[in-house]
């Protein structure tokens, strides 16, 4: 059996991983897309009309993979999960279906119209249709995040009875962390494509002033997003420390409660002995500051939270992995400040109108496109793996929740062909997003001066 639940957690966590390289890109690309079009209608000038038809085939090329690989995360609640799914079947019924019905078709279906409507429908309402695919594709994360944050945090009634009606779930606390948090990392990883993509043609003088406004508009909303990102993670932080005391000890490997708390450099820990390996002195006061906005408040340590959940919960190791959370938690935080730094260093130079075909280290932004992937994927394996043992927190353990049915062999054949399927999906992407974001935007017919009718100028726009 224990087979069975670590291949079902591997095969949950390789196509979430997967499915999840291709969301953040579509909640920031659409955005960035809906603003340069926004531009376009407002001045008219042209190179805004390419701008968003460059970005635009980018964002439809990775939308498309993200509806695949998204399909077989609700399959596997049935085939692997069907314990979890008989707890959650009626809770996740309702965030799923209405992001389904609502949110997913709101999102495709003025895709499609903005993809085949460019001089078929008037500007502005081409201009909506992009607004719109940006609008559900934020409601498709809202609801996805609702479902999730039952996980992390389920609604308790006034009885210890656990609280399953839609008031509840919206109302739950942690979706408004956790949704925010997550929307804004988007934006930024939609920010530092269109930057590495942009800095790859400036360094190469191709289409200069068409790269330069979008690095310019990239910085601009990158820099913006990245300071909500650490504000709302700050949050999220002190959130954790309420409501999952035991993910925030892990990740910064607090073995005894401190008061004040003390912040970790460096720690490498044997967890089966319960000890360090390796630790560098702490920094005091760090950790009670991040958690409760002052130099004093005590964080409890692993140690004292697995003695009281033993006692409210029974015998159990209710422990995570520490070194997954740990370097989680530092992965994702130092990969957020140094998009920070960077973001912050290009707007300084536009601000002081430096030209940015011009700035130095422009080359580094380049490679500088994987770290919002990074900080994205490290931040969900703290999220997943520091709740651990509990699949639901506090009411169902993982171990409890994976098909009673199935054999190491059926998960593992299940978890090859998964794996290797996503290979060459995310293959393709990567192939035609780079074939199509080296070869540049496309004229535009319009740019050529032709004499048309009135009739002719009125299908135009």
């Amino acid at each position: 059996m224990e087979q069975v639940i670590s291949l079902s957690q591997w095969q949950f966590a390789i196509t979430s991983v997967y499915h999840f390289f291709f969301v953040p890109l579509t909640l920031g690309l659409s955005v960035l897309v809906a603003i340069m079009e926004t531009l376009y209608v407002r001045t008219g000038e042209l190179t805004y009309k390419r701008m968003a038809k460059f970005w635009g085939t980018l964002f439809v090329i990775n939308f498309a993979m993200g509806v695949v690989t998204g399909i077989v995360q609700e399959f596997q609640f049935g085939m692997n999960w069907s314990e979890y799914s008989r707890l959650v079947g009626d809770v996740f019924g309702i965030p799923l279906a209405i992001e389904a019905l609502v949110a997913f078709f709101l999102e495709s279906t003025f895709l499609g119209l903005w993809i085949f409507g460019w001089d078929r429908i008037s500007k502005k309402l081409h201009l909506a249709a992009i607004w719109m695919v940006a609008f559900g594709s934020t409601l498709s994360a809202l609801w996805i995040l609702v479902a999730n944050s039952f996980m992390q945090a389920p609604p308790i009634g006034p009885n210890g009875e656990i609280l399953k009606d839609l008031g509840s779930l919206l109302s739950n606390p942690n979706v408004w962390v956790q949704f925010p948090h997550t929307v804004f990392s988007g934006y930024v990883t939609g920010a530092f494509f269109v930057l590495g993509i942009s800095a790859y043609h400036l360094i190469r003088k191709n289409e200069v002033e068409l790269f330069r406004k979008s690095l310019n508009i990239a910085t601009v909303f990158g820099s913006i997003a990245i300071l909500f990102v650490i504000l709302i993670g700050h949050s999220q932080a002190q959130n954790m420390v309420a409501v999952q005391p035991m993910k925030m000890a892990s990740a910064e490997a607090l073995w005894n409660s401190e008061d004040p708390a003390s912040f970790s450099i460096f720690t490498i820990v044997n967890q089966q002995n319960r000890t360090n390996l390796i630790a560098l002195p702490r920094i005091p006061y760090v950790l009670s500051i991040l958690a409760y906005n002052r130099p004093y408040g005590e964080v409890k340590g692993v140690l004292e939270l697995q003695s009281l959940y033993e006692t409210r919960y029974g015998p159990g190791n209710y422990i995570p992995d520490i070194n997954i959370a740990y370097f989680s938690f530092r992965i994702m935080v130092g990969a957020g400040f140094l998009m920070a730094a960077m973001a912050a260093y290009l707007l300084i130079r536009m601000l002081r109108k430096r030209h940015s075909s011009q700035v130095r280290f422009l080359g580094l932004f380049v490679p500088a496109i994987g770290l919002p992937y990074l900080a994205n994927t490290f931040g969900w394996i703290l999220t997943e793996m520091g709740r651990q043992p509990w699949v639901v927190y506090g009411i169902l353990k993982t171990q409890d929740a994976v098909s009673p049915n199935l054999t190491p062999g059926m998960v593992l054949a299940s978890l090859v062909a998964f794996t290797l399927v996503y290979g060459l999906l995310m293959a393709a992407d990567v192939y035609l997003i780079v074939k199509y974001a080296k070869a540049g935007p496309p004229q535009i017919i319009e740019e050529r001066k032709v004499k048309v009718t009135t009739a002719d100028e009125a299908y135009l726009e």
